[in-house]
């Protein structure tokens, strides 16, 4: 395993990690090996916001199509 030395991190930082590292019963050092670990994850989205959406939602049931929304968008009116 590599180290990694981070110099010039507000005291303020290292107090909440601190406290944060107490809260979940591990060391400050477990809690920033971890914090970073999530952070290197690779979860970038593979599309755009509907693509990720409709990902979400493939399989439930819904078996048409829904037309994709094109030029502006009119705000709904309640009159009578």
């Amino acid at each position: 395993m590599a180290e990694l030395f981070i110099e010039w991190i507000e005291d303020d930082v290292v107090e909440r990690l601190g406290r944060r590292a107490s809260k979940h019963g591990c060391s400050l050092e477990e809690l920033v090996r971890d914090i970073l670990r999530d952070a290197a994850k690779d979860t970038r989205p593979s599309g755009g916001l509907g693509s990720e959406i409709a990902a979400l939602f493939r399989g439930r049931g819904l078996d048409f199509e829904i037309p994709e929304v094109r030029g502006p968008i009119r705000p709904a009116t309640f009159d009578e």
